[in-house]
């Protein structure tokens, strides 16, 4: 595969526009450099051709402070040689950007796009062996547009859709033997649209998704015969989602669909069948999400993909390595900082930003999502904690709309689909990014910080049968901290880490009393993930590197995580215990720039641990609920073209 040129930049930072270029060899998994020497100008919004033995590059543009500049120039490229020989110029087609481009077998042939004046309807058609042009025929050509799609039939170029002053469905196919044009029916042609694809069968064109201005994004389609010049509907049975922008290529018996603006999944489409089968795929790189663990899959959802708020997410099987997405009907709204908790047969997400008080119960089984109620409910929050009680939803603390510290809560019952309060009174004081977990018959709350005050070395234990409080001891209480994590072990709480260093301790709940962890071999506290394996907690996470420590409190001391084949150095990633692999998934690097990949680490002496794409990131782990995060400013979803 061979990839060139592209632009990069825009907004506030200038674009700029590569003459680089690179070929992927997918037997070795490797990347070699294509030569930049007598490349053509850089650029974007140009076409690649292949030819059995070159690329041929050819127009497209640059933006520039007084408007596009085009170019009808290009340049072919011999990967064998690893050489760049110049198109001509002589008669050829008008400079343009947004065209489209296919190859006959002798010649290529480009057509419509944007000029200088404006969508054009001209193109023309360029032998490489003799390196000259000729033109297209104008007379009964579609109109000029760009965004449109087109296809090589053996005999015919099959031009369709796209955008002429508004999207469209009309076509045309020209005949290059003829140099003559023939309109395609608009009779149960696919509604009008643009930044579609098209792929040829052999016998049929097959469109399928796009843009249509008044109405968005698009997931339906339509195969379209040339040779009776009819319209077939594709099914939109298990059809993507809607998108645009993606990429779509023809095996020989499957269309498939991957990509888009803003999207990371696809699917086969099968068109002797008229049906859809999902490709298996992870979620889109994302933090700030949360992750439950089945016993048998991960389920990871929601959180941000930069500068998305997603409503997407997907269930990892560590056995098979493998992973199918979550259903998106039904979901609640995207949002990121919530919490989710697993109840042996359901995953429930609820609250998070911006400051919701709504959630969803999501059962793997059948891929199905339901809404909790909202009557009773708490107010909408984020930076709170939630944990599983058996029977129940915890959710206590945070911050609401206001930004003002939270000491109230709620247990949801999802049996019954109800909310009743907890109560206020002998609460801890109001809270952010404090820890929870449950012992069995109690929700343990500790540290976290009033908003923009002191953190807390302060806590709770909330009695959900007698819906009461009672303090925890500061006696020997680690220092004041938010951020931090916090495991139960069936003994005892362990809290570590956040904005006290690498320090930590151990809460015994029958005895109100705490001990100090050792700080020996403590790794640095860093938005780190804690997990209980059932002997020891597992911290890990770094912006600065791969590395974790072991804890054991029986005998108070900390063992380094190998480094080998851990993912890359991250925060607001996620992590749960399988009962033998703690799985990290997710998180982001400083530059904004989020994970899809992750890693399974086996902490009893078993094999090295390897890298895995899996898809879960996960707040709460057994019962062990998930430790809120700061969260980044807001961002504004991009408007899609």
């Amino acid at each position: 595969m061979i990839i060139w040129g592209g632009g990069a930049g825009g907004g506030l930072v200038p674009p700029y526009y590569f003459i680089t270029g690179g070929r992927y060899n997918p037997i070795t998994d490797s990347w070699i450099a294509t030569s930049t020497t007598n490349t053509p100008e850089g650029r974007a919004s140009h076409t690649a051709i292949w030819t059995g033995n070159e690329m041929i590059i050819w127009g497209g543009g640059e933006d520039t402070d007084f408007g596009p500049i085009y170019f009808n120039t290009g340049g072919k490229y011999n990967p064998s040689t690893d050489t760049w020989a110049a198109t001509g110029t002589t008669n050829a087609a008008e400079a343009r950007g947004g065209h489209t481009a296919v190859w006959t077998g002798g010649e290529m042939i480009v057509w419509g796009g944007a000029t200088a004046s404006g969508n054009v309807n001209t193109g023309g058609i360029y032998n490489p062996g003799l390196n000259l042009w000729a033109v297209t025929n104008t007379a009964n050509a579609p109109t000029g547009r760009v965004r449109h799609t087109a296809v090589w039939t053996g005999s015919q170029m099959i031009i369709w859709g796209g955008y002429d002053s508004n999207d469209t469905n009309t076509g045309g196919r020209y005949n290059r033997s003829t140099n003559s044009w023939t309109a395609t029916s608009t009779v149960n042609a696919p509604e009008a649209r643009g930044l579609h694809t098209t792929v040829w069968t052999g016998t049929n064109m097959i469109v399928w998704g796009g843009h249509d201005g008044p109405v968005g994004d698009l997931n339906t389609g339509g195969s379209y015969n040339p040779g009776n010049n009819s319209w077939t509907a594709t099914s939109t049975v298990n059809a993507p989602t809607a998108r645009q922008l993606h990429t779509a290529v023809w095996t020989g018996t499957e269309m498939i669909v991957w990509g888009g603006y803003g999207d990371t999944t696809g699917g086969r489409y099968n068109p002797n069948m008229d049906s859809w089968t999902p490709t298996a795929t992870a979620p889109a790189p994302r933090y700030l999400h949360t992750a439950v663990w089945t016993g048998s899959e991960m389920i990871v959802w929601g959180g941000i993909w930069y500068p998305y708020t997603v409503d997407t997410g997907g269930r990892y099987n560590p056995t098979t390595d493998s992973w199918a997405a979550t259903s998106i009907t039904n979901a609640p709204d995207a949002r990121y900082s919530h919490t989710a908790v697993w109840t042996g047969s359901e995953m429930i997400i609820w609250g998070g930003w911006l400051f919701l008080n709504t959630g969803g119960k999501y059962n793997p089984i059948s891929d199905s999502w339901t809404a909790t109620t909202t009557a009773n409910a708490p107010v909408g929050r984020y930076a709170y904690t939630a944990v599983w009680t058996g029977t129940e939803m915890i959710v206590w603390g945070g911050d609401d709309v206001n930004f003002d510290p939270l000491n109230t809560g709620g247990r949801y019952d999802p049996g019954t689909d109800s909310w009743t309060a907890t109560s206020i009174t002998n609460a801890p004081d109001a809270r952010d990014y404090h820890t929870a977990v449950w012992t069995g018959s109690e929700m343990i709350v500790w540290g976290g910080a009033p908003y923009l005050d002191p953190p807390l070395s302060t806590g709770g234990r909330y009695n959900p049968g007698t819906d009461s409080w009672t303090p925890t001891s500061t006696v020997n209480a680690p220092e004041a901290r938010s951020g931090h994590n916090a495991v139960w072990t069936d003994t005892e709480m362990i809290v570590w880490g956040g904005t006290a260093d690498a320090t930590g301790g151990r809460y015994n709940p029958n005895t109100d009393s705490w001990t100090a962890t050792s700080t020996i071999n403590a790794p640095a506290p860093a938005m780190h993930t804690a997990v209980w394996t059932g002997t020891e907690m597992i911290v890990w996470g770094s912006l600065t590197d791969s590395s974790g420590g072991r804890y054991n409190p029986s005998l108070d001391t900390w063992i380094a995580t190998s480094t080998t084949n851990a993912p890359s150095p991250r925060w607001y990633h996620t992590a749960v215990w399988t009962g033998n692999e703690m799985i990290v998934w997710g998180g982001d690097n400083l530059n904004f720039n989020p994970f899809n990949s992750g890693g399974r680490y086996c902490a009893q002496g078993g094999p090295t641990p390897t890298p895995s794409p899996t898809p879960t990131p996960t707040p709460c782990i057994g019962r062990c609920e998930p430790t809120p995060r700061p969260h980044p400013t807001p961002r504004v979803r991009p408007t899609p073209r």
